[in-house]
Parts: structure tokens; C-alpha cells; sequence
């Protein structure tokens, strides 16, 4: 149940009008009412001897009764309440019931006092009524309103349990602006999936993804097909922008524009800005497009994505949001270049984090580069196969992915962050079904040739399983994700690696016991932190895969820690 105080009106009956009328689209049906301040008021949808001129009277009538200096200057209140398409649909008596709830809720009818506003609540449609109230009681005080926005949030978390509803989160006021009931029939009438709002917004952000300037900003909005008006200071200097779709027209047949900050809170250009903010000229130099392909730009994105959970879960809390903040950007720019059997679920994980990607935890810009460069490199890498080392690495980028969301969810939900939490959450169920698209090509072909190894060396690797992770070895051996594990630890070996060492030191990472393979998720850590290729190929004799161009790592390099931790701690510090 969502309860939204609408702004502030000086005529009662031309919103009146407009919740008996048709509606924008002729979506009203039926309008009636449902409940009001007495119990008895005229209802022009139902009585055909009720007019909407009396009940505006009879509204308005405590407004008229004190001196014009007295009455407020914007004295309609109007309140909407809406279901969501999931719940079942509400009888009048029971929309009723919580018409009477809201308006005790928010001050506006006061039965303790006997001295409330008048107020009447009705019904156009199955999933909603309005109610509209003149703000002068009975007795000629005001009400008061403080507050009244979270008490009817309050009052609608009660409702929605008594009622058996879905239940909702309370909200912080950093939620994008939900589409209007206009938006929303306007794009079921046009046969879109979503509304012109939801799509400029997904396209702005996958058009900010990585980049590092206004110049490269509003390019990408250009040729994403865009329709951009930027608002110009007399001095000559950008003040904002507003974006549209080409084939979004209101009734005049002009485009439909929306300004950044009407999309989201994050996406006005002062706050854009503030992500190039702790960008230098060496900086931006260096972020310049490089020649890696989508295989290296996803291997970045992995070390980028293990870099941010030790700052989400050992930093302070600005650099934390800053991690989280860019995050969606990787989100995004994985989606935006993503092979078609994974494209799907990809876009719904960064749509659905784009919730988490906000707090009133301000972002401290800075401790967020490596992953802006990951989303950077991830575009201009272009598009990636879904098949061979493309596909391995970008299982292995969602394997990381989803364990940094993860720590975002329990960021969230340490600071009370509910719809957040709950937003993220969603997310990783889109990246489970994405890795498990992404990995299934990869982990067979490295299953095949663990099946292949002989039972001497297959006992060999479960001894060093054994020996190296006791408490977890028997739940992996029982695993069908073994075998590829089997075949990873001896690729490791043959690039001149201590198996045991590393995979010590991969199982020592976070969040093993989320995982619904282990074996699955050592594979990925112990092939992203020795550099090891795909697998999806026999390893050639100097151990690196046939077919692939890497430089083999030779047999006697001794193997270090720090060298798959990187040469920093979670500050950021050089160790």
C-alpha cells in the first residue's frame, strides 16, 4: 500500500472534477465515494440528485466560515492510496475502513477531539482512492500536519498487515519518483514494457556508466537516440539538462521532457558532477580507451568488485556508499555489453540495484576508481561472446558481483536501510540467474576435463583438498562442481603455482557460506587470482590455455599472497 501526499491546491472543485471525471487516459470507472467526514455526504457518482457543486460547498464550507485573512492560501489536501497489482483487490467497505485510518492518521480528522476537517474519500479505480480534505476544522483552528507524511506511511505498514497486503519498506526520501497513473497507461497503451520514465532513467545511467566528462556524458545520450535540451546560464554555463524519448509525445505532438533530477535524486548534473569531482588531468588521461578486450575488462571488473567489499565491509561509511554508488555503474555497463543469454537478467540486477545505489549516506567520491574504470573499460571493450574466455570471465565478474551486493545488503540492513536491503536482495537473485546462464558453458567444459584426469591424480587433488580446507572438503568432493575444481587445481599447478597456498587463500575470502557451490566459487577465485585463462581449452604445456595469447608464469616464480590481494590493504594503503 502506497500513500503519497499530493502538493497543495486552491480549488476544491477542480480536483473534484477530475476524480469524477474520466480521468487523463478514460481510466476512471466508476467514480464514487467511499467514506467521509460525516458519514452522510452527497455522492454525485451514485446519487444523480448530488452535484459536485454541493459536496465542493459542503467541503469548503468550515474554509468559508472565518475571515479571509485567516484562510490558508492553499487550503485542499489530497492524499492517494494505491495497491499494488500483486494484492487482491479491496471491497468499498474495506477501502472505506482505510480512508477513516488515514485521515485519523495524519491529523486530519481528529476523533478524540470530535473537531476534525471535513474530507471525502473516493473510488475510480480497483487499486486506488483519493481523498481530498479542506484544511480549516470544525471549530476554525488548523490541523496539524506535522509529520504527516510518515504517520500515514506508519498507518499504511499497519494496514497492509491487518489486510493481508504485500508488505512494504518505509522509505528515506532517496527513491527514484515512481511513474504517475498517466505514465503508466500511457505505456500499456503504446505496448511498452516500461514507461518513458523508467526507460530514460535505465538509459542515462547506462550513458553515465565509466564516463569521465559532460563532453563524453551527453555524447553517449546522443547516440543512445536520445532527444537532450541542456539549460544554459547567460554566462554561457551548464545549469542541467532534461532528456526525452523520440517517440514519446504528449497531446501537441511535442516530446515529453524530463529533467535528471525527475528521473532520480543522483542523476541531476550537480551530482553527476560530483563524480568527476575527484578526477585529475593524469586521472583522465589514463581512463582514456585502451585496446583490452571484453575477457580483460571483465578480470578487472572481478578485482575492482573483491577491492570494494573490504572497503564496504572495514571503511568508513562515505567510502562505503561511494563503493555501492559505483557498483551500479559496473551493474550497468555489464548489462549495456552483455551477450544475449545473459542480457536479460544483468539489466533486471541493475535495474533493481539502482534502489541501493542511494542513502542519505553521502558518497565520499575518491575511493571509488577502481570500479568507475572497470565500468569504463567494460564499455569501451564492447560487447562480449557469451561463449569461450568472454563467457568465462563475465561469470567470473558475476561471481564477484554477487558476492559485493551481498555485502551491500548487509551494509543496508546495518543502517536500517530497508528498502535498500530489500532492493539489493533482489538484485542477487538477477545475478544468480545470470551467473548460472553465464557459468554453464565454461564449468562444463572444465567438469569434462576434470573427469578426465586419472583417479591417481584425482585422489592427489582431494588429498590437497582435504589437508588445505578439512571443515569444507567434504561437502565440495560431494559437489558435481569438483570435477571443474579438480581441473582448476591442476591447471594451477602446471602454471608454476602452490595449489594448497591458493586455494587457502580463496576460501579465506567473504560470504563462502552464501554460495550454492563452493566448489563453483573456488574455481572462479583461484583462476581470477593466479591469472589462469578460461579452462574452457587443454592447457598447453607451459601452462597456459591453447588458443589464448597470455604469458605462461613461469614454474619457479614463488607464489605470494599479496600478489592476489594486490599490493594494497582495504584503505587503500601500499603494503
Amino acid at each position: 500500500m502506497i500513500p503519497r501526499i499530493q502538493k497543495r491546491g486552491k480549488r476544491t472543485i477542480g480536483l473534484l472534477y477530475y476524480l469524477y471525471g474520466p480521468g487523463k487516459l478514460e481510466e476512471h470507472t466508476d467514480p464514487h465515494l467511499v467514506a467521509s467526514w460525516d458519514h452522510n455526504a452527497p455522492d454525485p457518482g451514485r446519487d444523480p440528485t448530488a452535484t459536485l457543486k454541493q459536496l465542493q460547498q459542503l467541503l469548503d464550507q468550515p474554509v468559508e466560515n472565518i475571515d479571509q485573512a485567516q484562510r490558508p492560501t492553499r487550503h485542499v489536501w489530497h492524499l492517494s492510496i494505491r495497491n499494488g497489482a500483486e494484492d487482491r483487490i479491496l471491497t468499498d467497505q474495506e477501502w472505506g475502513n482505510v480512508a477513516r485510518r488515514m485521515v485519523a492518521a495524519a491529523g486530519i480528522d481528529d476523533s478524540e477531539s470530535g473537531a476534525g476537517c471535513r474530507w471525502a474519500a473516493v473510488r475510480h479505480a480497483d487499486d486506488h482512492i483519493h481523498i481530498v480534505a479542506t484544511l480549516v476544522r470544525e471549530d476554525g483552528y488548523k490541523p496539524d500536519l506535522d509529520n504527516n507524511a510518515r504517520r500515514v506511511q506508519a498507518q499504511a505498514r499497519a494496514l497492509e498487515a491487518e489486510l493481508g497486503l504485500r508488505r512494504l519498506n518505509n522509505g528515506d526520501g532517496t527513491a527514484a519518483k515512481r511513474p504517475t497513473s498517466a505514465e503508466r497507461h500511457k505505456a500499456r497503451r503504446q505496448g511498452r514494457e516500461r514507461t518513458a520514465r523508467e526507460e530514460l532513467r535505465e538509459t542515462v545511467r547506462r550513458a553515465l556508466a565509466g564516463a569521465i566528462s559532460e563532453e563524453e556524458f551527453f555524447g553517449r545520450l546522443a547516440a543512445s537516440g536520445l532527444l537532450t535540451r541542456k539549460r544554459v546560464a547567460p554566462s554561457g554555463d551548464l545549469l542541467g539538462y532534461k532528456v526525452a524519448l523520440p517517440d514519446d509525445r504528449n497531446k501537441d505532438g511535442e516530446p515529453v521532457f524530463y529533467p535528471g533530477v525527475r528521473l532520480a535524486p543522483d542523476l541531476s548534473l550537480p551530482r553527476i558532477r560530483e563524480r568527476w569531482s575527484s578526477n585529475t588531468q593524469e586521472q583522465d588521461n589514463r581512463a582514456l580507451p585502451s585496446d583490452d578486450t571484453p575477457a580483460t575488462a571483465r578480470r578487472r571488473t572481478a578485482s575492482a568488485a573483491w577491492q570494494a567489499i573490504l572497503v564496504i565491509e572495514q571503511s568508513d561509511s562515505a567510502a562505503a556508499a561511494s563503493a555501492i554508488a559505483s557498483a551500479g555503474e559496473v551493474l550497468d555497463a555489464l548489462a549495456k555489453t552483455s551477450s544475449v543469454h545473459t542480457r536479460r537478467e544483468l539489466r533486471d540486477a541493475a535495474y533493481a540495484f539502482e534502489r541501493a545505489s542511494r542513502s542519505h549516506v553521502r558518497a565520499e567520491r575518491g575511493h571509488d576508481r577502481a570500479l568507475r574504470r572497470a565500468a569504463r573499460d567494460l564499455v569501451h571493450s564492447g560487447p562480449a561472446l557469451g561463449r569461450g574466455e568472454d563467457g568465462a570471465t563475465t561469470a567470473m565478474a558475476i561471481d564477484m558481483l554477487f558476492f559485493l551486493v551481498t555485502a551491500t545488503v548487509h551494509w543496508h540492513s546495518k543502517k536500517g536501510h530497508a528498502q535498500q536491503a530489500a532492493a539489493a536482495r533482489q538484485a542477487a537473485e538477477h545475478l544468480r540467474a545470470a551467473y548460472q546462464a553465464a557459468a554453464a558453458q565454461p564449468l562444463t567444459a572444465l567438469y569434462q576435463r576434470g573427469r578426465r584426469l586419472t583417479r591417481p591424480r584425482l585422489q592427489q587433488q582431494a588429498t590437497v583438498l582435504r589437508e588445505t580446507l578439512p571443515d569444507r572438503a567434504e561437502r565440495i568432493l560431494g559437489e558435481p562442481g569438483w570435477y571443474a575444481l579438480a581441473a582448476t587445481i591442476a591447471d594451477a599447478e602446471a602454471s608454476g603455482h602452490d595449489p594448497a597456498v591458493l586455494l587457502r587463500d580463496a576460501a579465506q575470502r567473504r560470504e563462502l557460506g552464501t554460495a550454492d557451490s563452493v566448489s563453483d566459487v573456488l574455481v572462479w577465485r583461484m583462476r581470477h587470482m593466479a591469472g589462469l585463462p578460461s579452462g574452457t581449452s587443454e592447457p598447453s604445456e607451459n601452462g597456459t590455455a591453447k588458443g589464448t595469447s597470455g604469458t605462461p608464469r613461469a614454474r619457479s616464480q614463488p607464489f605470494s599472497p599479496d600478489r592476489y590481494r594486490g599490493g594494497k590493504d582495504a584503505a587503500g594503503k601500499a603494503r
